[in-house]
This record gives structure tokens, C-alpha cells and sequence, in this order.
């Protein structure tokens, strides 16, 4: 089965949401907003996993205060069973924190943690709107020796994602890749949150009145049945599908994503 992973917002309720609605076999990431900022992320994080579900939390470098939080924020994670978070280098402005990126985060989190916390790192196949193609793949090699796998942002093209992927493997970054998805979502909804989390191509995409557009949304509901399809024939692009939920948790997700029951994909691949 296709590993799959479902990533949550870390708003007021969500961990009831999620017992409610969310097998404890699936493998939550805990998004960290600028606005909401790196306490909440840790909160509903530490609760989900105490509750039995493999969390992993997003560290934002622009977020961190200093060293010593981070030192915190790493203790609680072992306190609470967590073992792998994902590292980014945040969309907020620049802080007084110690952090200008996720490449020193992450050093410091392979050597406060001694190794026993793991971290993922971000990938843009459509491109970044501050920072060029170029430094984004310097960066990614310059990163990867500190990460397990790369995260993609969301994409609504496989093409796109898999040509991401060759470009990655072509200039020696072997690192698995999950490839970012939006869930199941009116159009309406999907806009509007993307606008919140800070999307840049991909929303100027779902805004367009293109050919492409309307066929993939289908009128006012996007779908991501057909992108997941065009990845899972390509296992050895695409490791996993990282689904960005916006917290549609009220029927099962990848039920409406047309993917496999991530319970079940994520006990294929332990």
C-alpha cells in the first residue's frame, strides 16, 4: 500500500476532532502558522502522541525565540514519544531568534537530540516566490545530509511533482520524497485556506480561469483523485502522499481523496 500521511492545523478542538474521526495507526504533521505560532503546534502535537498517534510536529526557524526553546521543545518531543519533526525555514519575518533558515535548525536538532530525533525538510517543484530555483536546490543538497526525506508543497500536478523529483536525483539528492496534496475541498474553502498558509503558485493556479483549472476542480470541488493516481504509478519518484487536510476530518480523507486507508498503508510499510 501508498504511505500516507495527514497533516492537521493546530486549531482550537482539533485533537477531539481528530479522536473522533482519525484511527490512532495514522501518522499526523502538526502545521505551525505564523499567526498560531510554534506553543500550539507543540501542544496539540504532545497531546496526539500521549493519545497514541505518530505525530510529527513542524519546527518554524523564523519562530524560535533562541536555543534554549529549542532544547525545550526537542525534551518534550522524547518526553512524549515523539521521534521525527519536520524543519522549515518559516513564512513570518525575520525574528530576533537565532535562525535565518531550517539548515542551521536542523543542525542543531541532530545535535541536541543526539540523533534520536529525525527531521524532514521542505521541497518547492513549482518554485518559491522569494527565493530562486537555484538556491532552493543549494540549499536542498547543502540540507540533506542533516534530513530523512523531503516534503513537497502542494501541487496539482504529477507531471510537475515527478519532473521535481528527476531534478532532485539528477543533482544527487537521494532523499525520499512525499508529495504535497490537497485534500478533498470546495474551491471556496481551499482558496481561502490556501491564502492562510501561505501558497504561492498554487493558489495563483486555483484562482485562474485556465483550461487546466476547471477541468482538475470540476466547477466548485477540487478533487484530488486523479493527481494521487498519476503519483502512486511511480513508486520510485514518489515515496508517500503527505495530504494537506485543513482539518476536513468530518468523514474519512482518504476516502475523498481517492487514496488507500492510511491506517492500513502505514502498517504495509512499517
Amino acid at each position: 500500500m501508498f504511505p500516507t500521511r495527514i497533516e492537521i492545523i493546530p486549531s482550537d478542538g482539533i485533537v477531539e476532532k481528530v479522536q473522533a474521526a482519525v484511527p490512532l495507526s495514522t501518522t499526523l504533521t502538526v502545521t505551525c502558522l505564523p499567526h498560531h505560532g510554534i506553543a500550539r503546534t507543540m501542544e496539540a502535537s504532545v497531546k496526539l502522541s500521549l493519545l497514541g498517534y505518530n505525530v510529527i510536529p513542524h519546527l518554524s526557524a523564523r519562530g524560535l525565540e533562541d536555543r534554549a526553546q529549542l532544547a525545550g521543545i526537542l525534551r518534550d518531543c522524547e518526553a512524549a514519544g515523539i521521534t521525527e519533526v519536520f524543519a522549515i525555514g518559516g513564512d513570518g519575518p525575520l525574528g530576533a531568534g537565532p535562525y535565518r533558515s531550517s539548515l542551521p535548525l536542523l543542525a542543531d536538532i541532530a545535535e541536541y537530540s543526539g540523533g534520536r530525533i529525525t527531521a524532514g525538510i521542505a521541497g518547492y517543484p513549482e518554485g518559491h516566490p522569494s527565493v530562486s530555483g537555484l538556491d532552493l536546490l543549494d540549499a536542498l543538497v547543502a540540507k540533506q545530509g542533516l534530513a530523512t526525506h523531503v516534503v513537497t508543497q502542494m501541487c496539482f500536478s504529477a507531471p510537475k511533482v515527478l519532473d521535481y523529483a528527476a531534478l532532485l536525483r539528477r543533482e544527487g539528492v537521494e532523499l525520499p520524497l512525499w508529495a504535497g496534496v490537497a485534500g478533498a475541498v470546495s474551491r471556496t474553502k481551499l482558496l481561502a485556506l490556501a491564502t492562510q498558509i501561505g501558497v504561492g503558485t498554487s493558489l495563483k493556479f486555483l484562482s485562474s480561469k485556465g483550461t487546466l483549472a476547471r477541468k482538475l476542480l470540476g466547477g466548485d470541488k477540487y478533487s484530488p483523485e486523479s493527481l494521487v493516481s498519476g503519483l502512486m504509478a511511480h513508486p520510485d519518484s514518489v515515496s508517500g502522499i503527505h495530504l494537506y487536510s485543513f482539518n476536513r476530518l468530518d468523514m474519512p480523507t482518504w476516502e475523498r481523496s481517492g487514496l488507500p486507508d492510511p491506517a492500513d498503508s502505514e502498517a504495509a510499510s512499517a
